[in-house]
């Protein structure tokens, strides 16, 4: 087993350190006038790239690019799969799958406890990307949010490195987050959101790496539409995707949104909608714009607009 626990010793490959410029892409420039890019971090000055997987299990070509964007043989990536009660060996698993493309990868198991000591926040020294393993997104919230741990891997995005996640970890990238949970009086116990109604969709606090638009994953797989239009249409920030597995939501450094995978990502957008009051009592609304995109498409946060690929 090669997973690190705090025990292990600091970041080491064989070789001369490496520059985290040398390993990841340099932001493309805004054209004059263009609207804020949806990653808050990149209203900051962030420059990283966000790799987004709805869950199930990924093609080989999403984790060549994820590799490829994390610097190729040159990647130095951290696992994180605290998600899972049997993460540390499913975290070492997906690093071992990172290692046969020729990235250097560790899992990283720990507690909180652990997570909030120098010791550990100091293994994100020089990492190129950073990944989060599927499970429940609570769990993993609940070991990292608030540490030195996790400002260092905020720290790590903020210098160019990729930050990803797949299922659970794809949940915790984005504020608000999903956390699973249906509430609400007179709800069908035997079925999941059987209905579009506000306030039926528990939310807590992601780590925040994008902010004006909600996660869900697992999308067309478990036919999640009645939960994600439950919460995009009654709560900000009224921009919703969904992403099906094996598919990835790709945000550039730019801003802009990318599908690449084996299926399609719907998005919802409710910015520009007129919806009923908030006390009314069923949710409705009027205007709001859907899209379905396949592998190759292209949605700019900014202006609302999609492209589909290329025939």
């Amino acid at each position: 087993m090669m997973s690190w626990r705090v025990m292990a010793a600091n970041w080491r490959l064989a070789g001369a350190s490496l520059l985290l410029a040398a390993c990841v892409r340099t932001p493309a420039a805004s054209a004059p006038g263009a609207r804020p890019a949806a990653i808050d971090a990149t209203a900051a000055g962030s420059r990283g790239t966000l790799f987004i997987v709805g869950g199930g299990t990924q093609p080989m070509s999403l984790v060549q690019d994820f590799v490829t964007r994390a610097g190729g043989s040159r990647a130095r990536i951290v696992v994180f799969a605290m998600a899972s009660t049997v993460g540390e060996r499913g975290g070492e698993a997906t690093a071992a799958r990172f290692r046969t493309l020729g990235a250097e990868a560790r899992n990283v198991w720990i507690t909180r406890e652990q997570a909030n000591t120098d010791s550990v926040a100091r293994l994100l020294d020089g990492a190129t990307a950073v990944w989060f393993g599927g499970g429940d997104q609570n769990r993993l919230t609940a070991v990292l949010r608030g540490t030195r741990t996790e400002r260092a891997i905020r720290a790590r995005f903020e210098q160019g490195a990729v930050v990803g996640g797949t299922s659970a970890g794809a949940a915790v990238i984005s504020t608000p987050m999903i956390t699973g949970t249906e509430l609400g009086e007179g709800r069908d116990i035997t079925q999941a959101w059987t209905r579009v109604a506000r306030g039926s969709v528990a939310v807590d606090s992601g780590f925040g790496y994008l902010t004006t638009a909600i996660i869900d994953q697992h999308f067309l797989k478990r036919r999640r539409h009645n939960r994600l239009l439950s919460l995009v249409l009654a709560t900000p920030p009224h921009l919703g995707i969904g992403i099906d597995e094996g598919t990835a939501l790709i945000v550039e450094p730019s801003g802009l949104w990318r599908i690449e995978g084996a299926s399609s990502a719907f998005i919802v957008d409710a910015r520009g909608a007129e919806r009923t009051s908030t006390g009314a009592p069923v949710l409705g609304a009027s205007g709001a714009r859907l899209h379905l995109l396949p592998a190759g498409s292209t949605f700019d946060p900014g202006t609302g607009s999609a492209k589909l690929p290329a025939r």
